[in-house]
């Protein structure tokens, strides 16, 4: 395999607000207004990610502005209690970032999010430095692929190298991201390989792999 799956610079924001340490609390609050998002990279002086500042750590001045908080709120809820305190961005921000780099597979950025139920992720290089913003719905862009370009992409990178000799004998399909592949293969072991290296084709949604092994010769009847 030769193919060089989706990565996040393909589908990343590059033009990105971020915050300095400095930032004040209203300045965020109206930054992220101004832009429609609920969270801003904190940079460092070199445009190195050092935190994030999302809504979630802006809304304990809310919570705790009607008055001072009991003995049980303090103990129970610390660390809001310090945020709603904190008036600047270095103060207020979640550190260490959650990062993904330019260069990893939009599979491995889905990963990420999932499992830490974020929405978006600074992107940055390997010195840190911001460089983009992927979020949710950047990685959905890959599931708008041409169905034909995904089938001449599974006929090269996985038919081609799976079955050299039955090329020509294999159809591939492509329907709103519905991959089916149908024809005779010497081996049928090797379809629950080839079903899973087409799932891995970006833009592909589902896979109905139809493979059939070589047709069985009739059994001659004895003279």
């Amino acid at each position: 395999m030769n193919s060089t799956p989706h990565i996040v610079s393909d589908v990343m924001t590059r033009t990105v607000v971020a915050l300095g340490r400095g930032a004040g609390f209203k300045d965020i609050v109206t930054t992220m207004q101004q832009w429609k998002v609920s969270a801003l990279p904190v940079l460092d002086d070199e445009r190195r990610v050092i935190g994030v500042v999302s809504e979630a750590d802006l809304l304990p001045k809310e919570a705790f502005h009607d008055g001072d908080p009991d003995r049980y709120s303090e103990l129970r809820r610390l660390s809001d209690l310090v945020k709603a305190e904190a008036v600047t961005a270095a103060d207020l921000m979640t550190a260490p970032a959650l990062t993904v780099h330019a260069d990893a597979t939009l599979a491995r950025a889905a990963r990420t999010m999932a499992q830490t139920r974020t929405k978006r992720l600074p992107v940055v290089d390997d010195q840190g430095v911001l460089k983009g913003i992927v979020s949710r719905s950047d990685l959905l862009k890959v599931f708008l692929r041409d169905d034909e370009d995904i089938a001449g992409e599974i006929r090269r990178e996985v038919v081609a190298h799976l079955f050299p000799e039955q090329v020509g004998t294999i159809r591939v399909e492509v329907r709103d991201g519905v991959a089916t592949l149908t024809g005779r293969i010497p081996d049928t072991a090797l379809v629950p390989v080839a079903t899973r290296l087409v799932r891995a084709v970006e833009g592909v949604v589902d896979v109905d792999c139809a493979l059939l092994g070589p047709t069985r010769r009739p059994d001659l009847e004895p003279l």
